[in-house]
């Protein structure tokens, strides 16, 4: 989804295991140059011309390496989407430290409302809705990769959290989807209508996060034997 930074990280795909340094450094150099141009200015208002230009290669290269320019679109979309497994899996990685059941999933609704907001992430959500009617498929197959993703990973924590007794719920993916909207719901809502301006900082994510888990556990929290 993204680096530690906020950044937008793309998993390049190859095909070939064996293809030539020079081919991978090449087509990274594209995909990193177009990754940033359709994020300033949109699909439509991006050509092979600047790609090429940012990227330092002749526009004949980006044809050979990608074809044209949807489906340099298609495959930067689907790269960011290859690792909304490690990161969802990422997420509930703590969840079998011993810690206090607010402390971890205070953690986790941090680390969740962190990702979805961070400017890279934020300008391609808004880039993808605005590129939905043009490319239907493609982002469905995005909803499907990464927030599905990240709310079944969620699901299978909580499920889990059930079972030892430090949650209760009949529904852990119903849960998952409760515990997602608290965090991140209005918060995101306001994003992609107002921009980055409506990005909260530090101080209010930890706010909303906290909030969030209080509400939360008392709806799905274990109750008193």
């Amino acid at each position: 989804m993204s680096g530690t930074g906020g950044e937008i990280v793309v998993r390049i795909t190859t095909g070939d295991g064996d293809l030539d340094p020079r081919i991978l450094r090449t087509r990274a150099a594209v995909v990193q140059a177009a990754t940033a141009l359709f994020l300033e200015n949109g699909y439509v208002d991006t050509s092979l011309d600047d790609v090429a230009a940012r990227a330092g290669v002749s526009k004949k290269t980006i044809y050979n390496n990608f074809g044209d320019k949807e489906r340099l679109f298609t495959e930067i979309v689907l790269g960011v989407t290859a690792t909304a497994e490690e990161f969802a899996a990422g997420l509930t990685s703590s969840f079998g430290d011993g810690r206090d059941i607010a402390e971890m999933l205070h953690g986790l609704a941090r680390r969740h409302l962190d990702s979805v907001t961070s400017p890279a992430v934020v300008r391609l959500r808004r880039l993808i809705s605005a590129e939905s009617r043009r490319f239907p498929d493609l982002a469905r197959e995005y909803y499907r990769r990464a927030p599905v993703r990240v709310i079944a990973a969620f699901s299978a924590a909580f499920a889990d959290l059930a079972a030892r007794g430090s949650l209760q719920l009949t529904d852990s993916a119903r849960a998952a989807e409760h515990f997602a909207f608290l965090v991140v719901g209005p918060v995101l809502d306001r994003i992609m209508f107002e921009g980055a301006a409506a990005v909260p900082g530090a101080d209010e994510r930890d706010a909303i996060a906290r909030a969030a888990v209080s509400t939360f556990l008392a709806a799905y929290g274990a109750r008193p034997a």
